[in-house]
Protein backbone atom coordinates (compact mmCIF):
# COMPACT_ATOMS: atom_id res chain seq x y z
CA UNK A 1 0.00 0.00 0.00
CA UNK A 2 1.69 3.52 -0.73
CA UNK A 3 1.67 6.26 1.66
CA UNK A 4 -1.04 8.42 0.31
CA UNK A 5 -3.11 5.38 0.28
CA UNK A 6 -2.18 4.18 3.52
CA UNK A 7 -3.11 8.20 4.79
CA UNK A 8 -6.35 7.58 3.25
CA UNK A 9 -7.23 4.25 4.76
CA UNK A 10 -5.82 5.23 8.32
CA UNK A 11 -7.88 8.47 8.40
CA UNK A 12 -11.05 6.50 7.29
CA UNK A 13 -10.29 4.04 10.31
CA UNK A 14 -9.99 7.24 12.54
CA UNK A 15 -13.46 8.83 11.17
CA UNK A 16 -15.71 5.46 12.44
CA UNK A 17 -16.23 7.26 15.92
CA UNK A 18 -16.95 11.02 14.83
CA UNK A 19 -19.56 9.46 11.81
CA UNK A 20 -21.30 7.31 14.58
CA UNK A 21 -21.60 10.46 16.69
CA UNK A 22 -22.50 13.41 13.59
CA UNK A 23 -24.64 11.51 10.74
CA UNK A 24 -27.37 10.60 13.55
CA UNK A 25 -27.03 14.39 15.76
CA UNK A 26 -30.03 15.73 13.64
CA UNK A 27 -32.09 12.50 14.16
CA UNK A 28 -32.31 12.83 18.19
CA UNK A 29 -35.75 15.00 18.18
CA UNK A 30 -36.84 12.31 15.42
CA UNK A 31 -35.93 9.24 17.88
CA UNK A 32 -37.32 10.97 20.88
CA UNK A 33 -40.46 11.27 18.97
CA UNK A 34 -40.42 8.11 17.81
CA UNK A 35 -39.82 5.93 21.05
CA UNK A 36 -42.02 8.64 23.18
CA UNK A 37 -39.23 9.34 25.21
CA UNK A 38 -38.11 13.03 26.36
CA UNK A 39 -34.98 14.97 24.83
CA UNK A 40 -33.07 14.35 27.69
CA UNK A 41 -33.70 10.42 27.19
CA UNK A 42 -32.66 10.01 23.62
CA UNK A 43 -29.62 12.21 24.33
CA UNK A 44 -28.33 9.57 26.56
CA UNK A 45 -27.74 7.05 23.21
CA UNK A 46 -24.89 9.71 22.71
CA UNK A 47 -23.61 9.35 26.18
CA UNK A 48 -23.61 5.35 26.54
CA UNK A 49 -21.96 5.41 22.87
CA UNK A 50 -19.04 7.74 24.31
CA UNK A 51 -18.67 5.87 27.82
CA UNK A 52 -18.53 2.70 25.82
CA UNK A 53 -16.01 3.86 23.70
CA UNK A 54 -13.40 5.69 26.26
CA UNK A 55 -13.72 2.33 27.84
CA UNK A 56 -12.64 0.28 24.96
CA UNK A 57 -10.09 2.50 23.63
CA UNK A 58 -8.26 1.56 26.81
CA UNK A 59 -7.48 -2.26 25.52
CA UNK A 60 -6.88 -1.64 21.37
CA UNK A 61 -3.77 -0.53 21.82
CA UNK A 62 -2.73 -2.96 23.83
CA UNK A 63 -4.24 -5.92 22.26
CA UNK A 64 -2.69 -4.42 18.97
CA UNK A 65 0.93 -4.04 21.09
CA UNK A 66 0.21 -7.85 21.41
CA UNK A 67 -1.47 -9.15 18.50
CA UNK A 68 -0.90 -6.80 16.00
CA UNK A 69 -2.42 -3.79 14.62
CA UNK A 70 -4.41 -5.45 11.24
CA UNK A 71 -6.39 -8.70 13.24
CA UNK A 72 -7.43 -6.08 15.97
CA UNK A 73 -8.61 -3.75 13.47
CA UNK A 74 -10.65 -6.26 11.54
CA UNK A 75 -12.05 -7.82 14.15
CA UNK A 76 -13.48 -4.68 15.51
CA UNK A 77 -14.85 -3.29 12.19
CA UNK A 78 -16.70 -6.84 12.11
CA UNK A 79 -18.27 -6.06 15.11
CA UNK A 80 -19.04 -2.71 14.35
CA UNK A 81 -20.62 -3.72 11.14
CA UNK A 82 -23.30 -5.77 12.88
CA UNK A 83 -23.93 -3.34 15.55
CA UNK A 84 -24.49 -0.31 13.25
CA UNK A 85 -26.97 -2.90 11.31
CA UNK A 86 -28.56 -3.82 14.61
CA UNK A 87 -29.21 -0.02 15.96
CA UNK A 88 -30.65 0.88 12.25
CA UNK A 89 -33.61 -2.40 13.06
CA UNK A 90 -33.98 -1.12 16.69
CA UNK A 91 -37.22 -1.56 17.86
CA UNK A 92 -37.07 0.46 21.22
CA UNK A 93 -34.93 2.52 22.90
CA UNK A 94 -33.78 0.03 25.09
CA UNK A 95 -32.43 -1.74 22.06
CA UNK A 96 -30.65 0.96 20.55
CA UNK A 97 -29.04 1.83 23.52
CA UNK A 98 -27.70 -1.59 23.45
CA UNK A 99 -26.43 -1.78 19.94
CA UNK A 100 -24.88 1.62 20.92
CA UNK A 101 -23.31 0.60 23.39
CA UNK A 102 -21.77 -2.12 21.13
CA UNK A 103 -20.80 0.67 18.37
CA UNK A 104 -18.96 2.87 21.06
CA UNK A 105 -17.38 -0.90 22.12
CA UNK A 106 -15.72 -1.13 18.43
CA UNK A 107 -15.62 2.22 17.12
CA UNK A 108 -12.33 2.89 18.93
CA UNK A 109 -10.41 0.40 17.65
CA UNK A 110 -9.70 2.54 14.24
CA UNK A 111 -8.73 5.88 15.78
CA UNK A 112 -6.19 4.25 18.06
CA UNK A 113 -4.72 1.49 16.12
CA UNK A 114 -4.24 4.31 13.28
CA UNK A 115 -2.12 6.69 15.41
CA UNK A 116 -0.08 3.95 16.91
CA UNK A 117 0.48 2.98 13.12
CA UNK A 118 1.76 6.03 12.33
CA UNK A 119 4.12 5.95 15.17
CA UNK A 120 5.01 2.34 13.96
CA UNK A 121 5.94 3.70 10.48
CA UNK A 122 7.28 7.61 10.95
CA UNK A 123 9.42 9.30 13.57
CA UNK A 124 9.74 13.16 14.61
CA UNK A 125 8.38 15.48 11.74
CA UNK A 126 7.27 12.63 9.38
CA UNK A 127 5.17 11.68 11.74
CA UNK A 128 3.50 15.16 12.31
CA UNK A 129 2.79 15.66 8.80
CA UNK A 130 1.19 12.30 8.33
CA UNK A 131 -0.61 12.94 11.68
CA UNK A 132 -1.94 16.37 10.16
CA UNK A 133 -2.84 15.10 6.37
CA UNK A 134 -5.07 12.35 8.38
CA UNK A 135 -6.98 14.78 10.45
CA UNK A 136 -7.62 16.68 7.50
CA UNK A 137 -9.32 13.62 5.50
CA UNK A 138 -10.57 12.83 9.21
CA UNK A 139 -12.36 16.18 9.22
CA UNK A 140 -14.70 15.52 6.38
CA UNK A 141 -16.54 12.93 8.42
CA UNK A 142 -17.68 16.01 10.65
CA UNK A 143 -18.34 18.02 8.27
CA UNK A 144 -20.52 15.94 5.64
CA UNK A 145 -22.02 13.02 8.31
CA UNK A 146 -24.41 15.67 9.63
CA UNK A 147 -25.80 17.30 6.43
CA UNK A 148 -25.96 13.71 4.74
CA UNK A 149 -27.93 13.05 8.64
CA UNK A 150 -30.07 16.01 8.08
CA UNK A 151 -31.06 15.03 4.42
CA UNK A 152 -31.47 11.07 5.25
CA UNK A 153 -33.47 11.74 8.02
CA UNK A 154 -35.77 14.34 6.48
CA UNK A 155 -36.01 11.73 3.46
CA UNK A 156 -36.09 8.35 4.69
CA UNK A 157 -36.13 8.54 8.50
CA UNK A 158 -33.95 8.01 10.97
CA UNK A 159 -33.18 4.16 10.70
CA UNK A 160 -31.51 4.92 7.07
CA UNK A 161 -28.55 6.76 8.67
CA UNK A 162 -27.39 3.22 10.47
CA UNK A 163 -27.85 2.20 7.03
CA UNK A 164 -25.59 4.92 5.43
CA UNK A 165 -22.98 3.61 8.56
CA UNK A 166 -23.26 0.50 7.69
CA UNK A 167 -22.59 0.59 3.97
CA UNK A 168 -19.20 2.79 4.67
CA UNK A 169 -18.04 0.58 7.24
CA UNK A 170 -18.58 -2.82 4.55
CA UNK A 171 -16.72 -1.08 2.07
CA UNK A 172 -13.69 0.13 4.09
CA UNK A 173 -13.46 -3.27 5.74
CA UNK A 174 -12.97 -5.19 2.50
CA UNK A 175 -9.99 -2.18 1.51
CA UNK A 176 -8.62 -3.25 5.01
CA UNK A 177 -8.94 -6.83 4.88
CA UNK A 178 -7.10 -6.85 0.85
CA UNK A 179 -4.75 -3.52 1.31
CA UNK A 180 -3.76 -2.67 5.23
CA UNK A 181 -0.31 -4.03 5.76
CA UNK A 182 0.62 -5.09 9.57
CA UNK A 183 3.03 -2.91 10.86
CA UNK A 184 4.12 -4.16 13.76
CA UNK A 185 6.61 -6.75 13.61
CA UNK A 186 6.42 -9.74 15.85
CA UNK A 187 9.47 -9.42 17.72
CA UNK A 188 8.32 -6.11 18.64
CA UNK A 189 5.47 -7.36 20.31
CA UNK A 190 4.51 -7.55 24.02
CA UNK A 191 3.42 -10.53 25.23
CA UNK A 192 -0.34 -10.85 26.52
CA UNK A 193 -0.10 -10.91 29.97
CA UNK A 194 -2.13 -9.35 32.58
CA UNK A 195 1.02 -7.84 35.15
CA UNK A 196 3.02 -6.90 32.67
CA UNK A 197 -0.19 -5.15 31.04
CA UNK A 198 -1.18 -3.70 33.91
CA UNK A 199 2.80 -2.44 34.92
CA UNK A 200 2.59 -0.49 31.51
CA UNK A 201 -0.37 0.98 32.45
CA UNK A 202 0.54 2.26 35.62
CA UNK A 203 4.11 3.45 33.96
CA UNK A 204 2.12 5.44 31.89
CA UNK A 205 -0.37 6.72 34.46
CA UNK A 206 2.49 7.81 36.34
CA UNK A 207 4.22 9.60 33.27
CA UNK A 208 3.16 13.34 34.22
CA UNK A 209 4.27 14.96 31.00
CA UNK A 210 2.19 12.29 29.28
CA UNK A 211 -0.62 12.81 31.26
CA UNK A 212 -0.91 16.60 30.86
CA UNK A 213 0.08 16.61 27.42
CA UNK A 214 -2.55 14.68 26.74
CA UNK A 215 -5.24 16.33 28.94
CA UNK A 216 -4.43 18.97 26.85
CA UNK A 217 -5.54 17.59 23.35
CA UNK A 218 -8.60 16.12 24.97
CA UNK A 219 -9.60 20.00 26.45
CA UNK A 220 -8.59 21.88 23.53
CA UNK A 221 -11.56 19.72 21.39
CA UNK A 222 -13.69 19.77 24.34
CA UNK A 223 -13.87 23.44 23.83
CA UNK A 224 -15.53 22.28 20.21
CA UNK A 225 -17.28 18.86 20.93
CA UNK A 226 -19.30 21.62 23.56
CA UNK A 227 -20.89 22.28 20.34
CA UNK A 228 -20.78 19.21 18.66
CA UNK A 229 -23.16 17.62 21.99
CA UNK A 230 -25.30 19.93 21.58
CA UNK A 231 -25.94 20.40 18.18
CA UNK A 232 -29.54 19.75 17.55
CA UNK A 233 -30.28 22.45 20.72
CA UNK A 234 -27.78 25.00 19.64
CA UNK A 235 -28.90 25.00 15.75
CA UNK A 236 -33.05 24.01 15.98
CA UNK A 237 -33.89 25.99 18.95
CA UNK A 238 -31.14 28.86 19.23
CA UNK A 239 -30.08 29.48 15.80
CA UNK A 240 -33.55 28.69 14.90
CA UNK A 241 -32.71 26.51 11.97
CA UNK A 242 -33.97 23.39 10.18
CA UNK A 243 -32.87 19.44 10.64
CA UNK A 244 -31.55 19.83 7.20
CA UNK A 245 -29.22 22.96 8.27
CA UNK A 246 -26.92 21.60 10.62
CA UNK A 247 -23.94 22.31 7.94
CA UNK A 248 -24.42 26.23 9.41
CA UNK A 249 -22.56 24.42 12.25
CA UNK A 250 -20.43 21.83 11.32
CA UNK A 251 -18.98 22.93 8.03
CA UNK A 252 -17.30 26.15 9.72
CA UNK A 253 -16.21 23.55 12.53
CA UNK A 254 -14.38 21.21 10.23
CA UNK A 255 -13.08 23.87 7.58
CA UNK A 256 -11.41 25.39 10.53
CA UNK A 257 -10.21 22.07 11.60
CA UNK A 258 -9.05 20.90 8.12
CA UNK A 259 -7.16 24.27 7.32
CA UNK A 260 -5.49 24.00 10.73
CA UNK A 261 -4.12 20.33 10.41
CA UNK A 262 -3.05 21.60 6.88
CA UNK A 263 -1.00 24.44 8.06
CA UNK A 264 0.25 22.19 10.81
CA UNK A 265 1.83 19.58 8.44
CA UNK A 266 3.09 22.76 5.94
CA UNK A 267 4.71 23.57 8.98
CA UNK A 268 5.77 20.41 10.40
CA UNK A 269 9.81 21.34 8.67
CA UNK A 270 9.73 25.03 8.78
CA UNK A 271 8.76 25.24 12.44
CA UNK A 272 9.70 23.81 16.16
CA UNK A 273 6.42 22.21 17.51
CA UNK A 274 6.05 24.43 20.08
CA UNK A 275 5.72 27.45 17.76
CA UNK A 276 2.94 25.70 16.28
CA UNK A 277 1.40 24.93 19.74
CA UNK A 278 2.02 28.36 20.95
CA UNK A 279 0.30 30.07 17.42
CA UNK A 280 -2.77 27.20 17.92
CA UNK A 281 -3.25 28.74 21.72
CA UNK A 282 -3.16 31.94 20.52
CA UNK A 283 -5.82 31.53 18.02
CA UNK A 284 -7.97 30.22 21.18
CA UNK A 285 -7.88 32.41 23.32
CA UNK A 286 -8.74 35.42 20.57
CA UNK A 287 -11.42 33.08 19.85
CA UNK A 288 -12.88 32.35 23.25
CA UNK A 289 -13.06 36.29 24.13
CA UNK A 290 -14.65 36.69 20.59
CA UNK A 291 -17.27 34.24 21.22
CA UNK A 292 -18.36 35.19 24.94
CA UNK A 293 -18.12 38.83 24.00
CA UNK A 294 -20.96 38.31 20.99
CA UNK A 295 -22.48 36.20 23.19
CA UNK A 296 -22.95 38.27 25.94
CA UNK A 297 -24.16 41.72 23.63
CA UNK A 298 -25.94 39.99 20.95
CA UNK A 299 -28.83 37.24 19.55
CA UNK A 300 -27.33 34.25 18.31
CA UNK A 301 -27.49 34.67 14.57
CA UNK A 302 -25.82 32.92 11.25
CA UNK A 303 -22.84 33.42 10.34
CA UNK A 304 -21.80 35.95 13.49
CA UNK A 305 -22.25 32.78 15.94
CA UNK A 306 -20.66 30.35 14.23
CA UNK A 307 -17.18 32.44 13.10
CA UNK A 308 -15.11 32.36 16.63
CA UNK A 309 -16.39 28.44 16.83
CA UNK A 310 -14.62 28.24 13.40
CA UNK A 311 -11.22 30.17 14.59
CA UNK A 312 -11.70 28.40 17.80
CA UNK A 313 -11.34 24.96 16.20
CA UNK A 314 -8.18 26.20 13.51
CA UNK A 315 -6.21 26.94 16.57
CA UNK A 316 -7.19 23.51 17.86
CA UNK A 317 -6.16 21.79 15.14
CA UNK A 318 -2.87 23.64 14.30
CA UNK A 319 -1.49 22.67 18.32
CA UNK A 320 -2.79 19.38 18.12
CA UNK A 321 -1.06 17.11 15.60
CA UNK A 322 2.41 18.38 17.53
CA UNK A 323 1.01 17.79 20.93
CA UNK A 324 -0.10 14.33 20.09
CA UNK A 325 3.31 13.40 18.55
CA UNK A 326 5.49 14.97 21.37
CA UNK A 327 3.28 12.96 24.13
CA UNK A 328 3.67 9.59 22.29
CA UNK A 329 7.45 10.00 21.90
CA UNK A 330 7.41 10.14 25.68
CA UNK A 331 6.12 6.30 25.59
CA UNK A 332 7.83 4.69 22.79
CA UNK A 333 8.01 1.19 24.20
CA UNK A 334 4.10 0.61 23.32
CA UNK A 335 2.49 3.27 21.70
CA UNK A 336 -0.48 1.60 21.16
CA UNK A 337 -0.67 1.90 25.09
CA UNK A 338 -0.17 5.96 24.88
CA UNK A 339 -2.41 6.02 21.75
CA UNK A 340 -5.19 4.12 23.52
CA UNK A 341 -4.49 6.64 26.58
CA UNK A 342 -5.25 9.46 24.67
CA UNK A 343 -8.27 8.27 23.46
CA UNK A 344 -9.66 7.15 26.51
CA UNK A 345 -8.86 11.07 27.99
CA UNK A 346 -10.18 12.74 24.91
CA UNK A 347 -14.07 10.59 25.13
CA UNK A 348 -14.26 10.23 28.65
CA UNK A 349 -14.21 14.08 28.45
CA UNK A 350 -16.62 14.20 25.56
CA UNK A 351 -18.57 11.89 27.74
CA UNK A 352 -18.73 13.46 30.81
CA UNK A 353 -19.68 16.65 28.33
CA UNK A 354 -22.24 15.42 26.79
CA UNK A 355 -24.18 13.49 29.35
CA UNK A 356 -23.85 15.83 32.30
CA UNK A 357 -22.60 19.51 31.26
CA UNK A 358 -24.23 19.89 27.76
CA UNK A 359 -28.10 19.31 29.11
CA UNK A 360 -26.93 22.10 31.32
CA UNK A 361 -26.00 24.92 28.45
CA UNK A 362 -28.90 23.87 25.65
CA UNK A 363 -30.78 27.05 26.49
CA UNK A 364 -28.27 29.75 25.88
CA UNK A 365 -25.66 30.61 23.65
CA UNK A 366 -23.62 32.78 26.69
CA UNK A 367 -23.64 29.52 28.44
CA UNK A 368 -22.80 27.28 25.56
CA UNK A 369 -19.30 30.21 24.59
CA UNK A 370 -18.45 30.31 28.05
CA UNK A 371 -18.44 26.23 28.16
CA UNK A 372 -15.98 26.38 25.26
CA UNK A 373 -13.81 28.91 26.72
CA UNK A 374 -13.44 26.45 30.04
CA UNK A 375 -12.59 23.85 27.47
CA UNK A 376 -9.42 26.30 26.21
CA UNK A 377 -8.27 27.50 30.02
CA UNK A 378 -7.95 23.58 31.20
CA UNK A 379 -5.91 22.98 28.02
CA UNK A 380 -3.76 25.62 28.02
CA UNK A 381 -3.02 24.73 32.12
CA UNK A 382 -2.84 21.28 31.12
CA UNK A 383 -0.41 22.29 28.41
CA UNK A 384 1.59 24.56 30.74
CA UNK A 385 1.80 21.72 33.04
CA UNK A 386 2.87 19.09 30.91
CA UNK A 387 5.72 20.96 30.45
CA UNK A 388 7.04 23.36 33.23
CA UNK A 389 10.16 22.38 34.26
CA UNK A 390 11.36 20.35 31.05
CA UNK A 391 13.04 22.84 29.26
CA UNK A 392 15.95 20.57 28.21
CA UNK A 393 13.63 18.34 26.69
CA UNK A 394 11.31 21.24 24.91
CA UNK A 395 14.20 22.23 23.44
CA UNK A 396 15.62 19.45 22.04
CA UNK A 397 11.56 18.87 20.34
CA UNK A 398 12.23 22.19 19.26
CA UNK A 399 14.68 21.13 16.59
CA UNK A 400 14.05 21.47 12.96
CA UNK A 401 14.67 18.04 11.20
CA UNK A 402 16.13 17.77 7.79
CA UNK A 403 13.16 17.42 4.62
CA UNK A 404 10.89 14.07 4.58
CA UNK A 405 10.78 12.38 1.73
CA UNK A 406 6.86 12.15 2.49
CA UNK A 407 6.99 15.62 1.84
CA UNK A 408 7.28 15.10 -1.90
CA UNK A 409 3.98 12.96 -2.04
CA UNK A 410 1.98 15.70 -1.05
CA UNK A 411 3.62 18.66 -2.54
Amino acid sequence: MNHRLLVFTLAALSMLGALSIDAYLPALPAIAQAFSVSAAAAQQTLTIYLIAYAIMTLFYGTLSDSFGRRPVILVAMGLYLLSSVGAGLAPNLGWLLFFRFLQGCTAGAGGVIARAMVGDLFVGAEAQRIMSYMSIIFGLAPAIAPVLGGWLQAAFGWRWIFGFIALFVLILLVICYRDLPESLAREKRHAFHFKIILANYWEAARHARFIFQSLSIAFAFFGIMIYVGSAPAFVMNILHLSVTEFGWLFIPIITGMMTGSFLAGKWSHRFSPTFTIRIGFLLMAIASLANVAYAALFTARVPWAILPVMVYSFGAALASPAITVMALELLPRFRGLAASLQSFMFMGIFAVGSGVICPLLFGSALKLALGSALGFLLSAATWWIGVYGQKEEVAEAMTIPPPSPVEEIFS
